[in-house]
């Protein structure tokens, strides 16, 4: 392949028809709040509507300023679905609803919104997603530190952490409009009152809103917005195949060798794409010269790409027939504007021999501005065995090449001899070419010269008069002499190139069909331990190392998959992959990190989700992973990540799938056993009624009674749990007195309390409470009966209601053995039986229904042993929202 051979990208292409198939969406970018970009999508929308485009609005928040709802007007809304929350109604998009109008573009504001719960999609931009995938184009607007890649540095300087965060791909394929405005115009509005109430304002500008704030914040915006472009035009130049650079912003490739300086160069190509913000690569072009280099050259090549990576540039393996070649496709490929190569000290002499690499890539690569740094320092210099790219620096070859091309040189002068003898030929020189062109074809450039000299001597010793002698009587001899020389050393030269394009080939397909097989593998696997198991052996076998794979468990990393099965890790090389695992970066021997650790570790990641680190080790202390293994190695752990992610959803749906079933089967039974019972129940209380009019033991109806009644409590509560878990719990909200409500609760239990001492701490002047009485009831008469089942026999409970600055407090108290540590959170979920406690009887339904209905209430429950003494303490928090003003007497 040569720079010039341009073709369409595969994957370019692809992306761009699956965009084809979509909505267009079109972010505003803005770098804070007031900058105008819900003004300015609606004055896009507008122009739209103008053009005859359907467009409606989604939603839009105005937040009370006059301009921008006089912008709304004339624009066709899609009213927003209502959500039940809480006893309070919330208002979201509805998806639903413009879907079924699909217009041709729909205006949806604040990107990076949280859906109310009960929500089809938990995020304002999945519901985005969904309508693009319906082929329905979207305007929105996003400020730029709710960027996922941008939030925490955003929170560095602001020391605001925004919560509410989109995904980088959501920008990355979009179109970007930035709405830009000057820091001292936008505190110029917040001073006005057009961004916040002035309250607000003076806060704002007093934190977020301060001039250094913004300032960083709108160059992070627009640097952003850039290199979405950039990126975007990159997939339009590949996807059709335009030749050039396409500069609309900087990519910087520096050049890595086995020269001692090349970490310097790394180094110095990081501060420049730091100072130009700008992506950049490092490439080691991969010759057949690497198979001459000793052991201390490749470890330092690997070393400096490991140090580039650290460094955060994409690191980049390439086989080439030459250096400049190599460079020239990469750089052609990656579109770069900037080449960072470094020139070692080399004499006037070796320069007019072999060139100048330097020289000819200034020439060779226009559009690319080439920086090339000195290498070479007083008393240093590269290696001897890198010192010259000469042909003749190839081996010698074995005794058996030279014994081989003087016996095909024999053949020939005894053939051109028997030819002589049978007439006068003169063209027995040509038969000489036959042996020089198999020596170096077959054998490499030094035997063919060598069979070129020979072969010339030969033809002059036994066919060139005087015969017999090495004396040449006719000039005309002594050019074909030469020719015999020339065509092997040319011949030589072309034999060595074929043989470099053909290893150079055979190792590219070799290295695909292993990405391909193991592929193939990954595929069959049927769980993350055997894919884990098959990374491992893989690349033991092909790299000739141990290797292990590693996953965290519980807070610790555990060993999953090994080869060699027994390996083991000191406390060294476990520290080594806990770091690789914690920071996302490459840790052991050859990285900067744990240096001293006998083996290198690899956080196996696909974006931010950890799957594991996988490490190798070579059991000879020096050796390392040679630079044209490493892509292999990292394409195999890529490859590898995604299979573990891809096993890991399969777990995720499998679970999930799990869950729903049971808890499918849970509630079936719930409302079996509830409707089923309930007619049998009927007709016991009906006919305990009947009874009682009769003359009889009142003391065993009245046990009768209690008992139905009691069932009939449990029967209610396994209904009621079946309506929370559905979400079908529906809500009378109106003023209750807590008073009465605990008083009718205590009535009602009289039976289950009548051994206990009840002490009512419930002020008269607390506030009524806004709850739904019917479910509140409920809350006290589980929490009453819990306190007398496990209070101990005989034994106060005791109900305390108190007002704190925020909320009240309802308590119910008990003398009994108390909660265990721990298990305070516990106690409220379904079914739960505190193990270690007195408290294991019952149905364990009691407390979660209290905890359900609290919360659909908007109350939350809490559980704690008493501070006064020996016992529980279950609360109920009524927060200050839910208290009704002026109501205590």
């Amino acid at each position: 392949m040569t720079p010039d051979e341009n073709r369409p990208s595969p994957e370019a292409l692809l992306r761009e028809a699956a965009r084809e198939e979509r909505g267009r969406l079109k972010l505003f970018l803005g770098a804070s709040p007031g900058v105008g970009k819900t003004y300015e999508m609606l004055a896009d929308a507008g122009s739209k509507q103008k053009a005859g485009v359907d467009v409606v609005i989604g939603v839009v928040e105005t937040h009370g300023r006059a301009e921008t709802e006089a912008m709304v007007r004339g624009l066709d809304i899609i009213p927003r679905r209502e959500i039940d929350y809480q006893g309070r109604l919330l208002t979201e998009m509805d998806v639903d609803a413009i879907l079924a109008r699909r217009p041709q573009l729909v205006l949806v504001d604040e990107l990076a919104h949280t859906n109310a719960p009960g929500s089809r999609h938990p995020k304002r931009y999945q519901d985005v997603e969904e309508l693009l995938a319906a082929g329905i184009n979207v305007y929105s607007t996003v400020n730029i530190q709710h960027l996922e890649s941008l939030n925490d540095v955003v929170a560095s300087f602001t020391r605001v952490r925004v919560r509410e965060t989109v995904p980088d791909r959501i920008l990355d394929e979009a179109d970007v409009e930035v709405v830009d405005l000057p820091p001292d115009e936008l505190i110029e509005r917040l001073r006005d009152g057009k961004v916040y109430v002035p309250e607000e304002a003076s806060r704002a500008l007093g934190h977020f809103f301060s001039k250094s704030n913004l300032s960083a914040l709108r160059e992070l915006a627009l640097r952003r917005a850039a290199q979405t472009v950039d990126a975007q035009m990159l997939d339009h130049v590949r996807a059709h195949a335009l030749a050039g650079t396409w500069a609309g912003s900087e990519r910087i490739v520096v050049a890595v060798s086995e020269l001692p300086g090349a970490p310097e160069l790394v180094r110095a190509a990081k501060r420049l794409a730091d100072g130009q913000h700008a992506p950049w690569s490092a490439v080691h072009i991969e010759t057949p010269r690497i198979a001459h280099l000793g052991h201390a050259q490749k470890k330092h090549i690997a070393d400096t790409m490991n140090l580039a990576s650290q460094l955060g540039a994409t690191v980049v393996s390439m086989p080439a027939t030459s250096v400049i070649e190599g460079l020239k496709i990469y750089l052609a490929d990656a579109r770069a504007t900037q080449l960072v190569v470094g020139k070692s000290a080399r004499s006037r002499w070796f320069e007019l021999q072999h060139g100048s690499v330097v020289d000819r890539l200034v020439r060779e690569t226009p559009g690319v501005a080439v920086h090339v740094l000195p290498l070479q320092t007083e008393g240093q210099g590269p290696p001897k065995a890198a010192r010259s790219t000469h042909p003749f620096t190839e081996g010698w070859g074995t005794p058996r090449d030279y014994i081989l091309t003087f016996l095909m040189i024999a053949a020939i002068t005894f053939i051109g001899r028997s030819i002589v003898r049978m007439g006068n030929i003169t063209d027995v020189a040509l038969l000489y070419l036959l042996p020089v062109m198999l020596a170096a074809t077959r054998f490499g450039l030094k035997q063919g010269v060598l069979a070129g000299i020979v072969s010339a001597l030969a033809y002059n010793f036994f066919f060139l008069p005087p015969i017999a002698t090495f004396t040449i009587a006719d000039p005309a001899n002594l050019v074909t002499f030469l020719v015999l020389i020339g065509v092997a050393f040319f011949t030589s030269r072309l034999a060595s190139r074929t043989r470099e394009h053909a290893a150079l080939a055979s190792a590219s397909a070799k290295q695909n069909a292993i990405l391909a097989g193991f592929a193939r593998q990954l595929v069959g696997s049927a769980s993350a331990v055997e894919a884990a198991q098959m990374l491992c052996g893989e690349v033991a076998r092909l790299l000739d190392v141990d290797t292990i794979f590693l996953r965290r468990f519980d807070d610790e990393l555990k060993i999953r998959a090994a080869v060699p099965p027994e390996v083991a890790l000191d406390p060294l090389a476990k520290a080594a992959a806990d770091w690789a695992d914690t920071h996302g970066q490459p840790a052991g021997r050859g990285s900067e990190t744990l240096t001293s650790s006998d083996w290198l570790f690899y956080p196996v990641r696909v974006g931010e989700d950890r799957l594991g680190v996988f490490g190798v080790s070579r059991t000879e202390r020096e050796a390392g992973i040679r630079p044209d293994q490493l892509p292999l190695l990292l394409s195999l752990v890529d490859q590898a990540a995604l299979s573990l992610q891809r096993e890991r959803f399969s777990d995720n749906l499998r679970e999930v799938a799990r869950l729903r079933e049971r808890d499918k089967l849970r509630d079936t039974l719930f409302s079996s056993l509830g409707h089923d019972l309930r007619t049998p129940m009927t007709s016991i209380q009906a006919s305990i009624a009947v009874l009682k009019q009769t003359p009889g033991d009142a003391q065993v109806l009245a046990t009768l009674d209690n008992e139905a009644q009691r069932l009939q409590r449990f029967l209610g509560n396994l209904l009621d749990m079946t309506r929370i878990e559905a979400g079908a719990v529906r809500l009378a909200i109106e003023p209750v007195d807590l008073t009465d409500a605990v008083t009718t609760a205590v009535h009602d239990l009289k039976h289950e309390l009548a051994s206990h001492e009840i002490r009512l701490n419930v002020p008269a002047e607390l506030p009524l409470v806004r709850v739904d009485p019917q479910l509140f009831h409920h809350c006290l008469i589980n929490l009453l009966e819990n306190a007398a089942k496990y209070g101990g026999e005989g034994k106060p409970v005791s109900i305390d209601a108190k007002r704190y600055p925020d909320e009240i407090r309802l308590s119910v108290l008990d003398e009994g053995p108390g909660i265990p540590p721990a298990a305070a959170t516990r106690l409220f979920e379904t079914f739960q039986r505190i193990e270690g406690s007195d408290r294991t009887g019952g149905t364990g339904l009691g407390l979660a229904i209290v905890k359900g209905f609290a919360e659909a209430m908007g109350m939350h429950v809490s559980a704690a042993n008493r501070d006064d003494g020996q016992g529980a303490s279950l609360t109920l928090h009524f927060p200050d929202a839910l208290l009704v003003r002026g109501s205590s007497l």
